[in-house]
């Protein structure tokens, strides 16, 4: 027999919060402990997706503990900073009480329970004990790369894998540790940001990269069959850059070592190499989701794709159909990349990166995740098109301008 446990409710009655109690199931035993059999041994990639901490409790429980804090975090404060529930851990009755409010969201307690009901994406959490004590807690890579499509309530939905989380504000979220001592830099990311060059886990501590951060954009994790090079720097193929994050920023353990940037993290036993072949396998099938019907203007799109393919000079780095020109060089192996000052972008990231470079970004999926550029500089698809139109001197009217984003909504 399952073991019940209780979910408070509030429900408002003339002003006053009363409290009432009802039962749900434990959550099924699908979340993959980050020390026991890896399920990358059965090519379950998105298990390793979604549920895998590589062993990063390491960081997120003995150094950052978070476990200390989460408690004393309500949902409501949660969802505020884009931490995503996923309405398929919830039982159908807690589901229809959040949609007729009687789900006390400003409750820390309801945070607790949502954890141990596996139902807070990307966060895992081991609650233990009568009281509900928050052991321990990890995360995974769909904390930054997956959302919800709102189905119950804002921030409360069925998963959408690969898509990148833009109201997620993992600064602020860290910030909050006890062991953060400079909460500045992370305060200053804001939400759909972070900055992966700032510091490293090296399995004990957090090591300094740089003096300064230069946050940039979640990137969506959808679309990638073919690209080769997913990074805004190009640094590697993408196997690469799961196993940076992975070990070096969320903490997992495991080992990493590029001698190009000066960093090398080995920790066995390896809990994060193993799985990336899987968890790339999976990656590579998350399709980038179609615009929505009425999104664009079509005629006015026909007329954009002309400009994108002649006067606009689009295609010349975005090519077809991958629309990069990444794998375009004299060696596919090699990334073909840009100079900071050839496309007129801020050199900061780059000049920390291995390549010093930017990659041409492949379009995909548009109209689902502005703002644009590695550092969301261009807060939509028409300022794109005047940065450009300026920076290469392109000479575009405003209809061709107004014709070439509606074709960009299309990508």
């Amino acid at each position: 027999m399952k073991r019940m446990i209780a979910l408070i409710a509030g429900i408002g009655t003339a002003g006053v919060m009363l409290g009432s109690v009802f039962a749900v199931a434990d959550p099924p035993s699908q979340s993959p402990s980050s020390t026991t059999s890896s399920p990358s041994t059965s090519g379950d990639g998105k298990e390793i997706f979604r549920f895998d901490t590589f062993g990063d409790e390491q960081l997120w429980t003995e150094v950052l503990q978070m476990q200390k804090v989460l408690p004393g975090v309500s949902p409501r404060t949660a969802l505020s900073v884009g931490l995503k529930v996923d309405a398929d851990a919830l039982p159908a009755d807690v589901i229809k009480a959040i949609q007729a409010g009687q789900v006390n969201l400003d409750d820390p307690a309801v945070t607790v329970q949502l954890l141990k009901l596996n139902a807070v994406i990307g966060v895992i959490g081991k609650v233990t004990g009568p009281n509900n004590h928050l052991a321990t807690v990890g995360i995974t890579c769909a904390l930054c790369h997956s959302t919800v499509d709102d189905s119950v309530t804002t921030g409360i939905g069925r998963r959408l894998d690969g898509w990148p989380n833009r109201t997620l504000n993992v600064g602020a979220i860290v910030s909050l540790s006890p062991a953060v001592v400079d909460k500045t830099p992370f305060q200053s990311w804001g939400p759909g940001k972070f900055d992966a060059r700032l510091q490293i886990f090296d399995g004990k501590r957090l090591v300094p990269l740089s003096s300064f951060t230069v946050p940039v954009l979640i990137a969506p994790a959808y679309g990638l069959k073919g690209v080769g090079f997913e990074t805004y720097t190009g640094d590697g193929v993408i196997s690469y850059w799961n196993n940076y994050v992975g070990v070096t920023q969320m903490g997992g353990h495991g080992s990493f070592s590029d001698p190009r940037i000066a960093i090398s993290v080995k920790q066995m036993p390896d809990q994060v190499t193993p799985k990336l072949p899987a968890l790339l396998n999976y990656q590579l099938g998350l399709q980038a989701p179609p615009p929505p019907a009425g999104s664009f203007d079509p005629a006015a799109a026909q007329r954009g794709q002309d400009v994108f393919n002649n006067a606009g000079g689009c295609a010349r780095c975005h090519k077809p159909p991958l629309f990069t020109d990444v794998l375009n060089g004299p060696d596919p192996n090699v990334p073909f990349l840009h100079s900071p000052f050839e496309v007129g972008t801020d050199p900061a990231y780059a000049a920390r990166s291995a390549t010093k470079q930017y990659r041409t970004t492949p379009l995909r999926a548009l109209w689902q995740h502005p703002p644009y550029f590695h550092d969301g500089s261009a807060p939509d698809l028409l300022a794109v098109v005047n940065h450009y139109n300026v920076q290469f001197k392109l000479g575009l009217n405003d209809r061709q301008k107004a014709d070439l984003v509606e074709y960009l909504k299309t990508l």
